[in-house]
This record gives C-alpha cells, structure tokens and sequence, in this order.
C-alpha cells in the first residue's frame, strides 16, 4: 500500500502482510514448485504420461527410374519423361504415374504411361502393375496429374499416319480411376470433371 500525498506514513497502521519474512517466502517458494511439479505431471510428452502411438506413415512412393518397363526402344535407352504419385488404390500407401518414351536423336516418340508399385522386399525395384497408355498407340503425354484418387492425362495423337510427326492433330484429356480391381478409363468431359 502506498501512502498517499496528503497522508503521514507514520499515521497509517501497521499491516503484517507488508512486511516479507522468510515463512512467507518459504510458503510461495513451495507453492510455485507444487504447481509447476503438478503441471508436469499432466503434460504429456516422453517425461510424463505415455503418448498414444502415432499413426503409420504411407511408404515412400516407388521410385520410377528403378523399374523395368515393357518398351521395345530397338537398343537406345528409355527416358522417364514425367512421374507423379499418390494414392490410387486407397490402400493409404502412394503409387507412381511414369510417363516414359525411347530416347530419340530427334522427333517426338511415342509414349507409355505406367502404373508402378514398390517391390516386394527392401531394396527391391518398383514393379509396374498396369500400362494405361501404351507406346504402340503413338500417343505423347503433355500433361500428368494426381487428383483426387485418379490419373488425369493429356494425349495428343495423329488422326493419320499422313500427320507429320512433329505436328499432331489430336488432343484428347483422359482419367483413369481404379474401380472393381482394375484402372476405368474415362474420356473428354467425364476425365475433366474427374
């Protein structure tokens, strides 16, 4: 309590709790330690009451350039063109889209669009489970994706084999979703609203 300027502090009464003893202290030293020591019980963490387990993480999503894919390049090398991953099953582990073509001097060569899953065993290589583009269809992939669930694409093709080859004349967007065990395609509006 402060005096106030119109009062004589000698006039104002004596109040015990003015003055600090050491019982005084002593009774808020062990009061603080009581809560902070009772706080510390009832945080969880690795110091106090077991945490619940965490959820499992998803795997890693297969890695494409480890896979063996079914292209007949003629002895040149295949190029993995673009990959994406997710989820395609719901089984909660992410599965990888590759997009692979031949290796070309020049031109553009077809394209195979691969489904691809981890191997079985540690270290094992990426297994491809579906094909839903195959090169044989002389399509080129310009875009990819993973959304909700299912494989969103877009093909451009050749309406004839008079179409040069740098120039094609088709574009068509597809999806993919796994239903009944196996990849449906859909094509036009239906893989746009997808």
């Amino acid at each position: 309590m402060q005096p106030s300027a119109a009062q004589d502090p000698a006039d104002l009464p004596d109040l015990a709790h003015t003055h600090a003893r050491p019982a005084h202290w002593l009774a808020t030293a062990t009061a603080t330690a009581a809560v902070v020591a009772l706080a510390g019980l009832l945080q969880s963490g690795p110091a106090g009451a077991t945490a619940a387990p965490a959820a499992p993480r998803p795997a890693a999503a297969p890695e494409a350039a480890t896979a063996d894919y079914p292209l007949e390049c003629g002895g040149a090398a295949h190029k993995v063109a673009k990959r994406v991953s997710g989820d395609l099953d719901g089984d909660g582990n992410p599965e990888t889209v590759a997009v692979v073509h031949c290796e070309a001097g020049s031109g553009t060569p077809p394209s195979g669009v691969y489904v691809l899953t981890r191997g079985k065993g540690t270290g094992a290589p990426a297994r491809v489970v579906a094909t839903l583009v195959a090169p044989k269809e002389g399509k080129n992939v310009t875009g990819i994706a993973v959304r909700d669930g299912a494989v969103h694409a877009t093909l451009l093709g050749y309406s004839s084999p008079d179409v040069p080859m740098c120039c094609p004349d088709e574009k068509e967007q597809v999806s993919w979703a796994w239903q009944g065990g196996a990849f449906v395609r859909a094509v036009g509006a239906e893989a746009r609203s997808a």
